[in-house]
């Protein structure tokens, strides 16, 4: 049950969405029959211990709907009600997404990621419309929109989400309350440009770690979320709160100082994201386990990752002073926690 109507959530999202928000991917038994709850516990336990304000529960991975709403269970049991669960709603279609929804809801989900199918393959923006307000409608929660390059809505536009496009959501669904601006990634362009025009109305998120803290010495960010950089242990949820408070210089030292990681992070989601717009959430998993959470393999069918970005990742994890496992590489597909 949410403490806001429709028209209140955008003043209600300013008040609450604060600090950065990390991903969870969901975790199996060892016969992947199941999932592994204690591993779910496990990762949302050491978010809110480096200082998270919340997390993305993954769905763009083998999970049924049904496993989703018990993660989001399992995850608000574990974080409390003060951290904040974002619904991916990256299912199969817009029914099933909306059908997924009411069950993450019943189970605690307090917040929604949009993002669109591969089946959706809209020819003009009124489709992308139709699709963004239907799923919006279906719920009470606040929804960050998202504007990537992967959707393709640049076949129909330049800018994918062209400002007079969201000028025209904002105004007809009131419970879009964030933009996810990654509009003509790689590079800075839709986060300028919503910040430029929407930032007085909605939450402007720059999810991407290696941009956000330089742009705060001139952009006022409360919220960064969601991207997977709960890899790098505490560091982002520091740097972010440093670089909020007034203290944009030490957040900056601590920024060239995971450097290594950061170009090592790089590397692995160029190697699998370019051509294919699909990010290695193998690689994701690994490097997470790398810094002491759960970790283990995927459902079929999954991408693995090459030895020599695991290497790779590893000794950008040393040489940018960040925690990382002793464990041998052989130990990442069973995970640390049976279910």
């Amino acid at each position: 049950m949410v403490e806001y109507t429709k028209d209140q959530a955008r003043a209600w999202a300013k008040q609450h969405w604060h600090g950065a928000i990390a991903v969870t991917m969901p975790s199996y038994s060892r016969d992947f029959s199941k999932i592994n709850e204690n591993a779910i516990r496990h990762d949302i336990l050491k978010l809110k211990d480096l200082g998270f304000a919340g997390t993305l529960l993954v769905t763009e991975l083998a999970i049924t709907p049904e496993e989703n709403a018990r993660v989001t269970a399992v995850a608000r049991e574990a974080g409390g009600s003060d951290f904040q669960l974002f619904f991916h709603a990256a299912f199969n279609t817009l029914d099933e997404n909306i059908a997924a929804l009411k069950l993450a809801e019943k189970e605690g989900v307090d917040s929604v990621l949009l993002s669109y199918p591969t089946a959706f393959w809209p020819t003009t923006l009124d489709e992308v419309y139709d699709y963004t307000k239907t799923l919006a409608d279906s719920t009470d929660l606040g929804v960050m929109l998202f504007g990537l390059p992967a959707w393709g809505f640049e076949r129909i536009d330049n800018a994918g989400m062209p400002v007079p496009w969201v000028r025209n959501v904002l105004d007809t669904i009131p419970n879009i309350v964030a933009i996810k601006a990654e509009q003509g990634n790689p590079g800075i362009p839709g986060i300028m440009e919503m910040n430029h025009h929407f930032r007085d109305e909605v939450i402007i998120s720059c999810p991407i770690e290696g941009e956000t803290i330089p742009l705060m010495s001139v952009m006022d960010f409360q919220f960064s979320g969601t991207s997977n950089t709960n890899w790098m242990s505490g560091y982002f949820p520091t740097a972010f709160d440093l670089a909020r408070n007034g203290q944009w210089e030490d957040a900056m030292k601590l920024w060239w100082q995971v450097a290594p990681a950061r170009a090592a992070n790089t590397a692995i989601l160029t190697g699998s994201a370019v051509g294919t717009t699909v990010i290695n959430r193998t690689a994701w998993k690994y490097q997470e386990w790398l810094a002491g959470f759960n970790g283990g393999a995927l459902r079929a069918p999954a991408p693995r990752i090459p030895d020599r970005l695991m290497r790779q990742a590893r000794a950008a994890l040393v040489a940018s002073g960040l925690p990382v496992t002793d464990s041998p590489d052989s130990e990442f597909v069973a995970g640390r926690t049976t279910a």
